[in-house]
């Protein structure tokens, strides 16, 4: 079946099986900064913003995305590169396997929340796991990627 999707501000028009879930339709059309990890919703890694929102795209069917804006961190340049350089400072940035889908649910956050606590912050970023930073570095990166205007 055919879906239209406007995919980091381009439209878009993929054939799709029924039982396709939008990680695959993604990776198999070169938006490989998408990645598989747990495929069970675990983990984060298949992170992307549909709508604006992020969605765990190892679970949601590429059909019912049809109509809808996809965003992966190459729709987001600048803001990713501005999230990475915070990482970076902090010493955050460890493999880089989380990254995308760690950059994506940091930029909606800021997009959401305004003035966010600590709590509000791990509570948003409960769905990404990180397995070589120790998580406290990445939060006073967040923190202080939040607090610039």
């Amino acid at each position: 079946m055919k879906i239209k999707l406007k995919v980091n501000g381009e439209n878009k028009v993929f054939d799709v099986k029924a039982d396709e879930y939008l990680l695959d339709t993604l990776r198999k059309n070169n938006y490989v900064s998408v990645r598989r990890g747990c495929d069970n919703t675990s983990c984060g890694v298949c992170t992307v913003l549909i709508n604006g929102n992020p969605a765990a795209s190892c679970s949601y069917l590429s059909c019912k995305a049809d109509g809808k804006e996809i965003t992966t961190v190459e729709g987001i340049p600048e803001e990713a590169a501005k999230i990475a350089g915070f990482f970076g400072r902090e010493g955050a940035d460890q493999c880089g396997f989380c990254n995308p889908s760690m950059a994506l649910t940091v930029y909606a956050m800021k997009k959401e929340l305004v003035n966010p606590t600590d709590d509000d912050i791990r509570s948003y970023l409960v769905g990404n796991l990180c397995r070589c930073s120790g998580y406290q570095g990445q939060h006073r990166a967040i923190k202080a990627y939040l607090e610039v205007e």
